[in-house]
């Protein structure tokens, strides 16, 4: 199911999307009765999603970024495929979800687009075996790690490059029908003022979601609804300002957001 997070009327909730833009009323939200990381009933009230404006599907307590995930993407910013996994961080200020604007951070001049599967966690775990990862795993989104990318050749370590405001778009909700295996060949493209920029798919990635479940855990307790970022295919470039950016994932849908200068 598509669960989505949403404000109507001034309050927050979640619900299940239901419908496709081609039905007749298009796609409605059924509100459901608690959150989605327990169990919960669909509340029976349902209202058009034309009607809301879709949020970030989760809140995480923390964003976990992989790079050089995707060997192409690695080799064409002419760094080698690391021997463990490259971990870092980017702050939960750092979420805006889908339709909400990314503001060009005023110290950085080159700012890229990073479209990926972004895996949203469901349940508090550290210490996971390898064939207990898709027991922690809510579902999945689109993710775009938006990077500043001569402060991250500047500065060496990545907190501000990768960690501003509006650095993290999610959206535009949690799909929980993808297994572990579906999501390890998954169509990804990026598009800018809808000219393609990237086009890859999550089987490319040096490591799999199991593997980076497994050596995150090892290290930290993931929180439910912690997003973890799975890495970016080749194809990156440069944002600005007026720019509209969408990440599409197959079998999630489609996460658009506008670039604008920094008030």
């Amino acid at each position: 199911m598509r669960i989505a997070r949403f404000s109507i009327d001034g309050n927050v909730a979640f619900g299940v999307v239901e419908g496709e833009p081609s039905d007749p009323d298009g796609p409605v939200i059924d509100i459901i009765k608690g959150h989605p990381f327990a169990e919960f009933e669909r509340s029976g009230q349902k209202v058009p999603l034309s009607k809301v404006r879709l949020l970030s599907p989760v809140l995480p307590n923390k964003v976990v970024g992989i790079g050089r995930n995707y060997a192409e993407h690695a080799a064409e910013l002419g760094n080698e495929v690391p021997d463990v996994p490259v971990v870092f961080f980017k702050p939960s200020t750092s979420v805006v979800g889908p339709g909400d604007p990314v503001a060009y951070p005023s110290f950085s001049s080159e700012v890229h687009y990073e479209a990926e599967l972004a895996v949203v966690i469901g349940r508090m775990c550290r210490e996971v075996p390898r064939d207990r990862v898709q027991d922690v795993i809510l579902g999945y989104t689109c993710g775009n790690d938006i990077t500043a990318r001569d402060a991250q050749r500047r500065e060496k370590q990545w907190a501000r490059a990768k960690g501003f405001d509006t650095s993290c778009p999610l959206g535009p909700w949690v799909e929980t029908d993808i297994d572990l295996t579906r999501a390890g060949d998954l169509g990804i493209m990026c598009t800018v003022n809808g000219e393609q920029r990237q086009l890859g798919r999550t089987s490319e990635m040096v490591r799999p979601i199991e593997d980076l479940i497994v050596h995150i855990t090892e290290a930290m307790t993931l929180l439910p609804g912690d997003v973890v970022l799975t890495g970016t295919p080749a194809g990156v470039g440069p944002l600005s300002v007026g720019d509209e950016v969408a990440v599409t994932i197959e079998g999630i849908g489609t996460l658009t957001n506008k670039v604008i200068k920094r008030g």
